[in-house]
């Protein structure tokens, strides 16, 4: 049996192997990167707005919290769009 040319039906097969592993691998990314960013914002938010942890959020630590996120998710799409769009036109 010569398994060094791969037959016509295998190319295929193996093309459709290569499609399924790099979605799967996008999708594994886009998981880690979500986590990662709401790790971040976790930790940003929670060291910047929260003085005095307790068993509730006071209001102005509630109102904090909001708009450290609001904030940080706006730069972040900033950033990612600066970065993602390529050169100024």
């Amino acid at each position: 049996m010569d398994f060094s040319s791969p037959s016509s039906g295998s190319s295929s097969s193996s093309q459709f192997n290569a499609d399924v592993f790099k979605d799967q691998l996008k999708n594994q990314l886009a998981q880690a990167y979500a986590e990662e960013f709401l790790e971040t914002l976790r930790a940003k938010c929670f060291d910047k707005c929260i003085t005095k942890p307790g068993s509730s959020l006071s209001g102005s630590e509630g109102s904090c919290i909001s708009r450290c996120m609001d904030r940080y998710v706006e730069a972040t799409g900033i950033i990612s769009r600066a970065l993602f769009s390529g050169p100024p036109q």
